[in-house]
């Protein structure tokens, strides 16, 4: 077969792993509008009843609320953890570094229900079960390899004569650090920041184990598709979609005028 056709043949292929992909969309995002009073498709007609049940449900806000101050904690946590850990592993030369570097990654490598169990003992001796703050410190494990692996690549391409040179003018390494290198670093910090973020809101499994009686978004929607199906799950469903998408254009867009205006 020519290159050509090879490279058809892969387009038309992700093409259609593409389409399949988003197929759900195409049944949530009318569902969630649907006039019926259960889940059909296609709906008879359209109504933003399911939406407003959803902002009139205060079991509902809560649990939205709760998940927003759990992944915005989250982030700067990652984001405090995390940055000095990058630094260290990118420009450190020291003894059991390599060790550091896989035991930072290993969150990504151990199943997450693995992860949960564990940390459910951990935390139900140090009393930690139903608490918002043992949560955050739960996602920021699971969290930290992203801040990690993101600003580990902004410090390979960071060009360290920048820093030299503020300190041949006369800065000290403090000055530096927050005058020179975290400003630089910004599309890197707002995109690990971002990242830490969604992978707390939309964290489930752990939420299961830790958040006791206290429901975030995604437990809600779990225990609300165990005890009974309406289009309100459907609704919410597509706000977490517009959500992680506005904050996916934000680490495309931000981080690349960040980036252009440093250089």
């Amino acid at each position: 077969m020519k290159p050509n056709g090879n490279r058809r043949l892969l387009v038309a292929l992700c093409t259609l792993i593409y389409v399949f992909l988003m197929l759900p969309l195409v049944v949530v995002f009318p569902i969630s509008l649907s006039s019926a009073p259960y889940m059909q498709f296609p709906p008879p007609g359209l109504s933003t009843q399911w939406y407003e049940r959803y902002l009139d449900d205060p079991q509902w806000i809560d649990a939205t609320v709760r998940s927003l101050y759990v992944g915005g904690a989250t982030a700067v946590l990652a984001l405090l953890l995390g940055v000095p850990l990058a630094f260290s592993l990118a420009r450190g030369r020291y003894a059991g570094r390599i060790a550091v570097d896989r035991l930072a990654l290993a969150p990504l490598i151990v199943p997450v229900i693995i992860l949960s169990v564990g940390l459910y003992g951990l935390f139900a001796k140090l009393k930690l079960i139903g608490e918002w703050y043992g949560l955050v410190v739960a996602h920021t494990v699971l969290a930290l390899p992203f801040v990690v692996l993101v600003m580990m690549a902004g410090l390979r391409d960071f060009d360290r004569a920048l820093e030299q040179a503020a300190e041949g003018l006369g800065a000290s390494r403090l000055q530096t650090l927050f005058r020179v290198t975290l400003p630089l670093l910004r599309p890197s910090l707002v995109s690990a920041g971002l990242l830490a973020f969604i992978s707390s809101f939309d964290e489930l499994v752990v939420a299961l184990f830790l958040a006791g009686p206290n429901m975030t978004l995604p437990k809600k929607m779990f225990d609300n598709i165990l005890m009974e199906i309406d289009p309100t799950i459907a609704a919410v469903s597509v706000m977490q979609i517009v959500l992680v998408s506005i904050v996916l254009v934000l680490i495309g867009r931000f981080g690349r005028g960040l980036q252009g205006s440093a250089r």
